[in-house]
């Protein structure tokens, strides 16, 4: 069927129009004969079926023409093509009856797919883990889910309604849930810049308060690694129970499971005010000599925090300079590809450092036709 192929070998007898007609059409391209409503209406059931006997692709003459003509041909060959690959095929027309590398972790095959609009009715039937159109968080809470089930259904990216808001209480607790971008900087940057002031009047320059504010915003990059990695996705050690699955969902999982959504992209800032409370008071332990230094310090890692916030709203929603074309892809593929690794957002450099950086998986499955 188009490209992919299947062994129906075991399934020839038990077929209900009888053996021949399967046989009639061996070797051969069934797309058409599976979707004639007027010949037969195949089931849901038929091409699940199928899906169990399916062993291969084949490579048509013009994906063979575009593959000899192309610089990477690893990107198309062997099938299925990877989303460059696909993206080649397609710019020669020869995309017809393809089907995209599809990712093991988070059933996507390319970016595209995380603003698909899933059908909440089909998903939920399919899946068995939440109905998009019922607040989320109080299924999370009784739905009883197993650690590993939650964790591989939360990395499967939905999208809502056009990118809306999917209910989380549903309740009036709702609005408290939506953050717009521009409440980032209109909350934290007047309190970033008075903080700056206050330091500039223990420092003996511009010079040293500068060098030590962009200390402080270079620290925010490691801080944003080690956040987005180790408590962000602490997936592996979360215990079995449906308070730490409710918890990791409320921090970071329905952000994986609703990637597109503008109003869950940014931290709220009670949410924020938690996390850099700690660190208000690790900066004034670490620099104890000198509250001026330590302030200013951490008002370079907010405003670090403050770019943080906007670039990972932006890679999201917004076209982007070259440069930054390069990290939107890089993070997207955090989202469709492997959210194992990628865990940088405002710089891969760290990813680099640690060795976490995102190397395309072998592919599952292929999408379904």
């Amino acid at each position: 069927m188009g490209t992919k192929v299947y062994d129906m070998t075991d399934f020839v007898d038990s077929h209900p129009g009888g053996p021949e007609l399967i046989l009639q059409y061996g070797g051969k391209d069934v797309t058409d004969i599976m979707t004639d409503e007027d010949s037969h209406r195949h089931s849901d059931s038929a091409y699940e079926m199928m899906e169990e006997s399916f062993i291969g692709f084949i490579a048509t003459e013009k994906i063979m023409d575009v593959t000899a003509k192309s610089s990477r041909p690893d990107n198309i060959l062997p099938l299925p093509p990877n989303e460059h690959g696909m993206d080649e095929l397609k710019a020669e027309g020869a995309a017809d009856g393809v089907v995209p590398e599809v990712y093991a972790a988070t059933g996507m095959a390319s970016a595209e797919d995380l603003e698909r609009e899933t059908d909440a009715l089909t998903d939920y039937k399919t899946h068995k883990f939440l109905d998009l159109n019922k607040p989320l968080i109080l299924q999370v809470w009784f739905g009883g889910f197993d650690k590993n089930f939650y964790l591989e259904q939360v990395h499967r990216p939905r999208h809502y309604k056009g990118g809306a808001s999917a209910p989380l209480f549903g309740n009036f607790l709702e609005p408290l849930t939506k953050t717009p971008w521009w409440i980032i900087p209109s909350v934290w940057g007047p309190p970033v810049a008075y903080g700056t002031y206050l330091a500039s009047l223990g420092m003996r320059s511009y010079v040293q308060l500068g060098s030590y504010w962009v200390f402080g915003l270079a620290l925010w990059t490691l801080v944003e690694y080690i956040l987005h990695r180790f408590l962000f996705h602490l997936d592996g050690y979360l215990p079995n129970n449906r308070a730490a699955l409710t918890m990791h969902f409320l921090l970071h999982g329905i952000h994986h499971y609703l990637p597109m959504d503008k109003y869950r992209l940014v931290m709220p800032p009670t949410l924020f005010i938690v996390l850099a409370t700690p660190f208000w008071k690790l900066a004034h332990v670490v620099f104890y000599w000198d509250w001026h230094i330590a302030t200013a310090v951490y008002c370079g890692g907010i405003f670090g925090y403050i770019c943080y916030d906007l670039t990972h709203y932006f890679l999201h929603h917004r076209t982007l300079p070259s440069y930054y074309q390069a990290l939107k892809r890089y993070h997207l593929e955090h989202h469709f590809m492997d959210y194992q690794h990628g865990f940088g957002v405002t710089s891969r450099f760290w990813d680099d450092v640690f060795g976490t950086p995102i190397v395309p998986p072998p592919a599952k499955m292929s999408k379904a036709m």
